[in-house]
């Protein structure tokens, strides 16, 4: 195993190429019929469909199976496209990590091609609660001609914390250990093959969004429940397949970071208004840093205020 940690990274840069299916996706193999599909950093667009996201997919003897389904049915199309320049085989289950749109919108591009979707209960019961929210903000960025064909459909299988089984030899272990993005974020174990596909509980590259649907502080936790099982490689929802170290600098270490340093903004009482005064310039090398730092700060502040 310690020689696979050495290599994976540079075999993850190797094995990085670009898209045919979609100049904004690009195809990573992981490991023998392990893969990522990486989105873009930045926003949903018309061009990007909602897939401005992290998604998976394992090829198994029985079938795909595919980690998050896209932002849109069209996104899903993509998806699939991208599926196919690997492997002709179906894809037979989906599993939405979470409750954000990127990650469950296309299920119902899946259910037309009889895959089963799994999801955590708290999962669906977000979806549930926040689809007309999602529906509005896809249209405003995507369009409605993006939105074409999209409606909501939700798992078929749910489960509590977590649930393990097996497709075509393939053991796969999927964890909600709590709320952190969303309230149903799940992370996915593949422990033959050492690889974490973590959903939106870890962004790398770009910083993460503490919102309204988010929980900083049990965030932290979960973070911490998914690097005990210590990955070989590390799939985030939002950047490039990397490493555990990576993964730490750019979620844990700022989670950790904003939560202590609002933390003293609020015993000293500052007031929010001021909030803008917290210095978040050391995480200033992340994407959309310009946009999301003043927010996360006052989301954690408000969340302090609860606490």
């Amino acid at each position: 195993m310690k020689i696979i940690r050495i290599l994976l990274p540079v075999m993850l840069f190797m094995l990085t190429s670009p898209s045919s299916a979609a100049d904004d996706l690009a195809l990573q193999k992981i490991a023998d019929n392990v893969y990522a599909i990486v989105g873009e950093l930045g926003n949903r667009t018309p061009e990007n469909l909602g897939n401005n996201a992290t998604f998976g997919f394992v090829v198994t003897s029985a079938g795909v199976v595919l980690i998050d389904s896209g932002g849109t049915f069209q996104g899903a199309q993509r998806l699939h496209r991208m599926i196919k320049s690997v492997t002709d085989k179906p894809v037979v289950t989906v599993i939405n990590s979470g409750g954000q749109d990127h990650r469950w919108m296309g299920n119902g591009y899946f259910k037309q091609q009889g895959a089963q979707v799994l999801a955590s209960a708290d999962a669906v019961a977000d979806q549930q609660a926040r689809s007309r929210d999602q529906f509005i903000l896809l249209g405003n960025l995507v369009g409605q001609e993006g939105l074409a064909g999209t409606e909501a459909n939700y798992a078929d299988q749910t489960f509590g914390d977590k649930t393990r089984f097996e497709t075509g030899g393939v053991v796969f272990e999927i964890y909600h250990a709590g709320q952190a993005h969303t309230p149903g974020d799940s992370y996915i174990w593949l422990p033959e093959q050492q690889v974490m596909f973590t959903g939106d509980i870890v962004y790398t590259e770009r910083m993460l969004g503490v919102g309204g649907q988010s929980n900083s502080k049990s965030w932290i936790k979960v973070y911490e429940s998914m690097a005990a099982f210590a990955p070989a490689v590390v799939v985030p929802g939002h950047g490039h397949p990397t490493t555990l170290e990576k993964a730490d600098a750019d979620t844990y270490g700022y989670l950790k970071f904003l939560r202590n340093s609002v933390a003293e903004f609020f015993d000293n009482g500052g007031d929010i208004s001021k909030i803008g005064t917290v210095d978040q310039s050391r995480y200033n090398y992340l994407l959309n840093f310009e946009t999301l730092a003043g927010r996360n700060a006052q989301q954690v502040y408000t969340e302090l205020e609860w606490e």
